[in-house]
């Protein structure tokens, strides 16, 4: 495993970032992750990952906002070239100022190997001229999520306080300055995050909220001329919260949803009953889920237990395998874009965890196996609180973008030597501090 010396564990946190609804919560936990973590052991920690920078990433770049950010992801406007990177991100102002939906350029160093040199200094200071905001929308209440539609990258999808989504057309030019959006998604009656667009069928939309449903709206439907659009249809079967929805992205029927109540459900769209339940899969929360974007049967779900599991939907009499290496609950988890074995799990143990199925099983030294297990195969440390959000690059291979609760944004790629099939393991510990 690619990693730096003084991995630190971090006390319990709450689901991504504090929000009215669940202050109560949150603020049992925030004072949880104070009594276990002093703050000069995060520093330490921050600091010594500074100074080994240079040897872990080809790039990496850090840029603080003025307002925390509770998530990010990529963003491929129609016709922007493959050389142009965007984000898609949001404030939480926790009321005292407007909240906005912000787009964002991202500008890659030209070269890699300048780019993790000048990453130690960069990474403990605010960089100023690699993320650039192009376009704040207003938003009513600070943006939980934000997800752009494949088919038309302009549609952006949003989930806040409120129970409804909202939908807004990133290309159109803003006529007004106060919340306008094209359209709400009406149906669900509380706050969520979860939200994703169908692959396969443009227009269809899923996402789901506290109150333990799941709603498809198709805005391509005639009705989708209104201003308020209600659902399609409404799936109630989970017992609490539902965390998130994932469409499978072979079938444009089959989805799959999480919850709090510890359980799976495998849907048809076509149906308002489950076509699969799998209950008491984990020992805590489920708060992530991700479909393998290679293989169609494969998924991936992570827990407020700590771990992340591996399944296969032809057979979920039990998980294929278990991924153990963050120290706090685990609050997203994404496969890569560009390799099926791939995947990443961000955590509120300040970490981005990447893991590489390939290697489970392989031998280890004793010394290695006090880093983690052998599919381990990288821990980006940049985060100096809880990561709320990671996304891939689907156009530039192993670039990552990851956000954290005290309002910096990372932008990353772990080096070349780690990305192979070889058992690199980062840099030898003479390398290291």
């Amino acid at each position: 495993m690619a990693s730096f010396p003084g991995q630190g564990a971090v006390g319990a946190g709450g689901r991504e970032g504090v929000t009215e609804n669940e202050e109560s919560r949150d603020e049992e936990d925030l004072g949880e992750e104070e009594g276990d973590n002093a703050p000069g052991d995060v520093e330490e920690e921050h600091r010594v990952w500074t100074e080994n920078a240079p040897f872990l990433y080809d790039v990496v770049m850090c840029h603080s906002f003025e307002w925390p950010s509770l998530t990010v992801s990529w963003f491929y406007p129609t016709g922007s070239s493959a050389n142009e990177n965007h984000v898609v991100l949001g404030t939480h102002t926790s009321g005292e100022e407007k909240n906005y939906l912000m787009l964002a350029t991202v500008s890659l160093p030209l070269t890699p190997g300048t780019a993790a040199t000048n990453s130690a200094s960069a990474a403990s200071t605010t960089v100023t001229d690699c993320i650039s905001i192009y376009r704040k929308i207003p938003h009513m209440g600070e943006v939980n999520r934000a997800r752009s539609m494949p088919q038309r990258p302009s549609i952006v999808a949003t989930k806040s306080p409120s129970p409804e989504v909202f939908l807004f057309d990133t290309s159109s030019n803003p006529t007004s300055t106060e919340f306008d959006p094209l359209m709400s998604l009406t149906g669900l009656e509380k706050e969520g995050y979860g939200i994703t667009w169908n692959q396969k069928r443009e227009g269809h939309i899923i996402s789901c909220s506290g109150d333990n449903t799941v709603c498809l709206w198709d805005i391509c439907s005639g009705q989708a001329n209104n201003k308020t659009l209600p659902p399609l249809r409404r799936f109630a079967h989970h017992t609490d919260y539902v965390e998130e929805v994932d469409w499978n992205p072979f079938n444009e029927n089959i989805f799959a949803s999480v919850s709090d109540d510890k359980n799976i459900i495998i849907w048809d769209a076509r149906l308002s009953t489950p076509a699969r339940t799998v209950s008491r899969v984990h020992s805590g929360e489920i708060y992530g889920l991700a479909y393998n974007t290679f293989q169609e049967h494969i998924f991936a779900t992570s827990s407020s237990d700590k771990t992340v599991a591996i399944w296969d939907a032809r057979n979920l009499s039990s998980k294929q395998h278990e991924l153990q290496g963050h120290s706090d609950e685990v609050f997203q988890v994404v496969w890569c874009p560009s390799e099926e074995h791939v995947l990443a799990s961000c955590s509120s143990d300040r970490h981005v965890n990447v893991w590489d199925l390939r290697r489970i099983g392989d031998e280890q030294s004793a010394e290695d196996a006090e880093d983690g297990p052998p599919e381990l195969m990288f821990v980006h440390g940049g985060h100096q609180s809880r990561v709320l959000e990671f996304s891939w690059s689907k156009t530039c291979p192993f670039l990552a973008a990851s956000i954290a609760e005290q309002n910096d944004l990372q932008i990353w790629k772990m080096a070349q030597n780690i990305q192979g099939e070889e058992d690199t393991r980062g840099v030898a510990d003479s390398e290291l501090e």
